[in-house]
């Protein structure tokens, strides 16, 4: 049986592999920072198992489920966010009438996608 402690300090730990804030896991889990952080500081009885459930999830490691590699995440997260921001750009060029084509938009995602992950894991989990 993995002990509370155990469990709060290996979620603590992928939190910050990750380079996510309290406010990032709060707002990725729909739990409150005050919540996130007891969780994470080994007060496990203190919160609901949905809580605890959420949190684990928000990081990659659905209870049950064996858990996500930390890379794999940031670069699925990274490839989100790079389209979003593709979509972005397109649809501002296409307001200005200048569009990009396929071609072009398929580079801005990859330049974002690798300056997204080369960067400062704290902007993959921005708003």
């Amino acid at each position: 049986m993995v002990s509370q402690t155990s469990t709060s300090m290996e979620l603590a730990s992928l939190r910050a592999q990750l380079g996510m804030t309290h406010d990032d896991v709060a707002r990725r889990s729909g739990v409150s920072v005050p919540t996130v952080k007891r969780i994470l500081g080994g007060q496990l009885a203190q919160a609901s198992f949905g809580h605890v459930a959420a949190v684990a999830a928000a990081l990659g490691a659905p209870i049950g489920l064996e858990p996500t590699d930390p890379e794999e995440l940031c670069r699925v997260q990274a490839r989100a966010k790079a389209e979003a921001i593709a979509r972005l750009v397109q649809g501002t060029s296409g307001l200005e009438g200048q569009g990009l084509d396929s071609a072009e938009f398929a580079r801005l995602v990859e330049r974002s996608y690798h300056e997204l992950l080369a960067g400062p894991r704290r902007r993959l989990w921005a708003p």
